[in-house]
């Protein structure tokens, strides 16, 4: 990623959005009766229970004059979830709290009955955001392999994903490198470069090998891509690797994904891993002959561009899967604690566009940003104070709470048609029929009216507010 930055990421957020007055409407056949449960975020209550709504009949009520408008009868993509990433730094941090403080926590933000947290990511070998550079097969060309061992990740990483799953088993776990190991590089390292195509056949056996030997400790990895952010190096800095989209394209359709058919892993290959504005990219892995023979997904990353690009992907090839699978808070920030809007705008415009997960950076680091061994400045969804050891959650967390919470796998977004551009909204059905609307007011106190076929209801929206509203 670069250093235009994980800052000015905020600012290409979420797509269309509401305000002022709030209508939701639907056909006549939809129009619910009883109760509308109400979760508020503000500066006072986080994810705090607030008086519920009643729905009445739309009869003789004022039209609002800016509105959304819901169809549910209008359903698009199937949701996976929301969490982050158990980078090693992140694993090394929740390693340093005590076992019940530990298990205390993990009940917290992954038990389905709490937060519920259910899709991460790995790193295979090391991201910028590790205690040291390292890679699983590190030192003289070993072409056969047999140097290769995952033991590094013995030590903290693969128990802490298992406890992580032992909260909640349905736990999704996406795996990226940031490098190859690098002896497989022109360069010779794992620092910057480019992807050297003798090193193809190698590499997916490296692939295969850490597959293998993740499942045999307990973890399997339900999905990966062949690098994080394909289309940098990051000048050298840090463990990063540059895939030119032919090398991509070649790797896994004549490599990677035949290596993992041969010997029948079922782990799922997402493309890309990378910015918004590379669409045009995507589109033409997907049109490369044989690429769908082993690939239908992109993964995509917030920092550059806009979220309304991913939809040209869409257009070109209506039955991708899109998944976002990079993004989270700078602990430099003033308002790292209290950004949940930000966040809800965001996580809004990724839903709204496509993608059917939504997977943040760091779970866990601590007051500095730390670990680290890259350029960049990042928080993580929780800090450790490297003290004291007590957590404190971001406005990035509170944010992840209205989607976790309320929303289930299997769910599916319907429609939610603009208004006013100031609210940010999005609108999933559970497969059990609940219903769930979050809308985030980054603005002033607002009143508004939710009408739904012919009921409705009135509720307000705090100022600076992520509200979650939940019918049957």
């Amino acid at each position: 990623m670069s250093d235009l930055s994980r800052r000015d990421f905020f600012k290409t957020s979420a797509g269309a959005a509401a305000a002022g007055l709030l209508s939701v409407s639907a056909r006549a056949q939809e129009s619910p009766a009883g109760s509308i449960a109400v979760r508020v975020t503000d500066a006072t209550r986080k994810w705090a229970e607030a008086p519920s709504l009643a729905w009445r009949s739309a009869e003789g009520a004022a039209p609002a004059s800016e509105a959304i408008t819901l169809d549910p009868d209008a359903k698009s993509q199937e949701y996976l979830g929301i969490g982050g990433a158990f980078t090693d730094a992140a694993c090394s941090m929740f390693n340093q709290l005590s076992d019940d403080a530990r298990a205390a926590l993990f009940h917290e933000m992954f038990h389905p009955s709490e937060m519920g947290l259910s899709v991460g990511r790995i790193c295979i070998g090391s991201s910028d955001y590790a205690r040291e550079v390292y890679s699983f097969d590190e030192g003289e060309p070993d072409p056969e392999l047999k140097r290769f061992s995952i033991d590094h990740d013995r030590a903290y990483i693969l128990p802490i994903l298992r406890q992580a799953r032992a909260a909640n088993p349905d736990l999704f776990l996406l795996a990226s490198p940031w490098s190859p190991p690098g002896w497989m590089k022109p360069n010779g390292s794992m620092l910057g470069g480019c992807m050297h195509p003798k090193s193809y056949v190698v590499y997916a056996n490296y692939f295969l090998k850490f597959l293998q030997g993740y499942e045999a400790a307990g973890v399997k990895i339900d999905s990966v891509t062949s690098q994080n952010e394909v289309d940098t190096e990051q000048d050298g800095r840090m463990p990063a690797c540059a895939w030119p989209q032919e090398y991509e394209i070649a790797f896994v359709r004549d490599h990677l994904g035949p290596t993992l058919r041969r010997n029948n892993i079922d782990t799922k290959i997402w493309l890309l891993d990378h910015n918004y504005n590379l669409w045009g990219r995507a589109i033409c892995c997907l049109d490369a002959p044989g690429v769908k023979d082993f690939s239908n997904a992109i993964a995509w990353h917030g920092y550059v561009g806009t979220p309304e690009m991913m939809t040209k992907v869409t257009d070109a090839h209506p039955d991708v899967e899109m998944f976002w699978t990079e993004g989270g808070p700078d602990i430099t920030a003033k308002d790292y604690l209290t950004d949940w809007s930000r966040w809800g705008e965001i996580f809004a415009g990724v839903f709204r566009n496509g993608c059917r997960c939504i997977i943040g950076w760091n779970l866990a680091l601590d007051e500095h940003g730390k670990p680290n061994v890259g350029p960049f400045s990042c928080g993580g969804t929780v800090t450790i104070n490297s003290a004291t050891k007590e957590i404190t959650r971001s406005g990035h967390c509170w944010a992840m709470n209205h989607f976790s919470r309320s929303v289930r796998r299997g769910a599916r977004r319907f429609d939610s048609d603009a208004g006013p551009a100031d609210v940010f909204h999005v609108a999933f059905e559970n497969p059990d029929g609940k219903r769930a609307l979050v809308v985030t007011n980054p603005g002033p106190e607002k009143t508004v009216q939710i009408a739904a076929g012919e009921s409705v209801a009135e509720a307000g929206l705090p100022q600076d507010s992520i509200t979650t509203l939940t019918w049957q």
